[in-house]
């Protein structure tokens, strides 16, 4: 996830910049001559010195650059999915709208109005395609239609050129994930039936479905998984679904990406509010170009009042006895 060559290193650990009721300054990413460490939690403005906006999202990275994608929000209202690019996860440039709603004159699935949420996006390195799915739920349906999109693009930063939505094999689906593993398999993670189930399928050759391979992963009330791999073991993030509010997250581990999967005894997080996921909700885990055992682990502190004032929480990913964990720190650097 970082440039090849580079390590994590926390730096300035504090708490201060902790609790979400404190005056945020925004910190400029497009500054070329000093090097701004991540700040979990302040408000991220790009090289037009506006904030990013690319709420519950992912990153990839391709040919030295790191593509992020996520929700553009307005207070309340979804308008499509943003990409942006990155040399070193601190500088980030503002590529546009990868996918953009159809309009309002139209019967299209993704028309104004539609929820696109959780967007992520993986390379398929067979047909050269980018692939995106997210989850969608239809203009007027509340979150009735419980669907998944699919886009595809030949760039990384699109546009995507939309091709429609499914209820994977039948199944109704929310909060979502994809996983990319090392043989090339992808996988959607999604909550199912009313969010009480969590399950899996492995997607087609070209990314572009899922094939009948799909199992549930388990039936706990969880929601916005983020997966890892480390040393041949799947890991798994999950949150519990309390709306809107925060709650502990749980990990899981297995040794089949397909199953059985099992709770890890404690809280993966540490630190101030480590109870509360610091004030946030998973949505991404990012393995760290060129550093083995390298990985930064993405959350989401959404402010369910004004959600494009949704504050990001990205935090260098540490291991115990081969087990992940997230600790808090207000201050991190990517350094050589």
């Amino acid at each position: 996830m970082l440039p090849r060559g580079f390590n994590i290193l926390i730096l300035l650990m504090s708490t201060a910049s902790l609790c979400p009721a404190q005056p945020m300054v925004g910190i400029n990413t497009s500054e070329k001559n000093e090097r701004i460490p991540i700040l979990p939690g302040e408000v991220w403005l790009d090289d037009r010195d506006s904030v990013i906006n690319a709420h519950g999202g992912g990153v990839i990275f391709r040919n030295g650059r790191y593509y992020w994608y996520g929700e553009k929000r307005g207070r309340s209202a979804s308008m499509g999915v943003t990409a942006y690019s990155s040399a070193d996860l601190l500088t980030w440039t503002y590529e546009g709208m990868a996918l953009e709603h159809d309009g309002i004159d139209t019967l299209s699935d993704i028309r104004t109005g539609c929820l696109m949420e959780r967007p992520k996006v993986i390379h398929n390195d067979r047909t050269g395609k980018y692939v995106m799915w997210f989850h969608l739920e239809l203009k007027g349906k509340g979150y009735k239609a419980a669907r998944v999109g699919v886009a595809v693009s030949d760039s990384p930063t699109g546009p995507f050129r939309y091709l429609g939505s499914m209820r994977p094999n039948g199944n109704m689906s929310r909060d979502m994930t994809l996983f990319k593993d090392d043989n090339g398999d992808a996988y959607l993670i999604y909550s199912s039936r009313e969010n009480y189930d969590l399950r899996i399928a492995r997607l087609t050759e070209d990314y572009l479905n899922v094939t009948t391979a799909d199992s549930m992963i388990f039936s706990n009330h969880r929601e916005a998984p983020a997966v890892m791999k480390h040393k041949g073991h799947y890991f798994m993030v999950t949150s519990g679904c309390t709306g809107w509010k925060p709650n502990e997250a749980w990990l899981h581990r297995s040794d089949d990406i397909m199953g059985p999967w099992r709770r890890v005894p404690g809280n993966p997080m540490r630190g101030p509010m480590a109870e509360l996921t610091f004030d946030a909700q998973s949505t991404h885990i990012l393995p760290v170009d060129g550093v083995k055992g390298g990985y930064v682990f993405m959350a989401d502190r959404w402010k369910p009042g004004d959600l494009k004032d949704s504050r990001y929480i990205w935090l260098p990913v540490g291991f115990e006895d081969g087990i992940p964990f997230m600790e808090w720190t207000s201050s991190w650097l990517p350094v050589k």
